[in-house]
């Protein structure tokens, strides 16, 4: 069973900078897509930034421009690199794998970011 671990949630005021990471049970190579998503208070989850394999990388308009997906294979970890913080991204957020063999999808168990005005 594919475990997903995220880390790296705060608080941080407006305009700082986090960097989340989501460390995977085995190689990130075993995944067709990884991606990171967030859920504010009262709203649906949605896409941030996901990385599916051989393509480039998709960022929400919300965020593009500020936030970078990037991963480091050897570690086996994918980050969320998150700088120019507004109070709407607020949220909790999760990281999400395909396994590559049975397209089966994994979420983590979430990590709060909380942006101060």
């Amino acid at each position: 069973q594919v475990q997903l671990v995220e880390s790296g949630g705060g608080l941080v005021q407006a305009g700082g900078s986090l960097r989340l990471s989501c460390a995977a049970s085995e190689s990130i190579l075993s995944f067709n897509y990884m991606g990171w998503y967030r859920q504010a208070p009262g709203k649906q989850r949605e896409l941030v930034a996901d990385m599916p394999s051989g393509r480039s990388p998709n960022y929400a308009d919300s965020v593009k421009g500020r936030f970078t997906i990037f991963r480091v294979v050897a570690k086996n970890t994918v980050y969320l690199q998150m700088n120019s913080l507004k109070p709407e991204d607020t949220a909790v957020y999760y990281c999400a794998a395909d396994l590559r063999t049975t397209g089966w999808r994994s979420w983590g168990q979430g990590t709060q970011v909380t942006v101060s005005s």
